[in-house]
């Protein structure tokens, strides 16, 4: 028999623990002396003790040390799959933090550098540009509009595009590492991201001086336009008396295409019109240009190739038109999706 001093010098354990493992079941003395309380242990549990200070060092659960203890002298190979598990644990947390000092290393990058980096995947992005991109501005005398407004705020990527007789705007939800911010992202860097590789995760960096985006190994970088963008939020609430009504897409867009156009001219140049209106049980309808002359309050125009793009943009299915009058732009939504929609500024007769 040996005393717990014997046994702690000889295990690498000290005398408090060996008393802990005592009280917790783990390793319990052969005898302990009724008078003194002295802890006597046998040979074979040096062998036990020897792995309970391993196993300690390894940082195992206790509960999984006791079941590695009862298990030594009848089943080793059970021990052996015991640490082997613990060993893959031990490598998935160093793995893990491996990740985290790297965020944070990103994350002191960042704020030295007065960067903002988001991350979203890549079919996300593509789904947010491709809802957008279409109202975005070509018009050279307005070149504060040819480009994408890019908003960032906490878990969210908000795309804006305008060309002044349509808007839309879509967001997305995105880990955000860095201070929120405005951004207005030239199109040809847009459309260059819109091309990244798919199937992955896209990383995108923002800073006063730069904007760059990387997915699966490629990198495109631009540097991002200076001035102020139109305030999307006044003209994206509906009125009071707002009607909506639900259409199917494809329905909508062949019976667009099949209309009688309506011609009108803006600067020199001819464009098609459609009129909108509701019939008397509430569903949508295309009127005829003398309805349109007539000033009813129920109509509203729109330009058609307009009307047709922000179908598009909206995706196959089922959309929402919001029809406010013949002043106010006319609304196209995505059912249940409030971060995705798009206005088309009304046509005046």
């Amino acid at each position: 028999m040996r005393g717990i001093g014997e046994v702690a010098r000889a295990s690498g354990l000290t005398i408090s623990a060996l008393r802990f493992y005592d009280g917790a079941g783990v390793l319990v003395p052969a005898e302990v002396d009724p008078a003194t309380g002295y802890r006597r242990y046998a040979d074979d549990q040096v062998r036990a003790a020897r792995l309970i200070a391993g196993l300690r060092r390894v940082g195992m659960p206790v509960a999984e040390i006791a079941r590695a203890v009862r298990d030594l002298g009848d089943n080793p190979d059970a021990v052996r799959r015991q640490l082997d598990r613990h060993r893959r644990r031990l490598e998935d947390g160093l793995a893990d933090a491996r990740r985290e000092l790297l965020r944070i290393h990103t994350l002191l990058d960042l704020e030295e550098n007065l960067m903002t980096r988001i991350t979203l995947p890549s079919a996300a992005l593509a789904a947010t540009l491709d809802a957008v991109r279409f109202a975005a501005g070509q018009d050279p005398a307005i070149p504060q509009l040819s480009c994408v407004l890019a908003e960032i705020a906490e878990e969210a990527l908000t795309l804006v595009a305008t060309d002044r007789y349509r808007l839309a705007t879509a967001t997305a939800p995105a880990a955000v590492e860095g201070p929120a911010g405005r951004f207005l992202l030239p199109l040809d860097f847009v459309d260059r991201v819109r091309r990244l590789p798919a199937g992955g995760p896209v990383t995108l960096d923002f800073s006063d001086a730069e904007v760059r985006a990387e997915a699966g190994g490629t990198v495109v970088e631009s540097k991002p336009l200076p001035g102020d963008y139109p305030d999307a939020r006044r003209l994206t609430e509906s009125g009071p008396d707002v009607r909506r009504v639900v259409v199917d897409v494809a329905r909508l867009r062949e019976q667009v295409s099949a209309e009688p156009a309506v011609i009108r001219e803006h600067e020199g140049s001819a464009y098609q019109v459609s009129v909108l209106g509701l019939d008397p049980a509430g569903s949508l309808r295309l009127a005829a240009e003398s309805e349109w002359a007539a000033g009813a309050d129920e109509h509203v125009a729109v330009n058609r190739e307009f009307l047709l793009q922000a179908l598009d943009a909206g995706g196959a299915g089922q959309l929402v038109l919001e029809l406010d009058g013949p002043i106010k732009p006319l609304a196209v939504r995505v059912p249940g999706d409030d971060s995705r929609f798009s206005l088309l500024m009304p046509v005046r007769h």
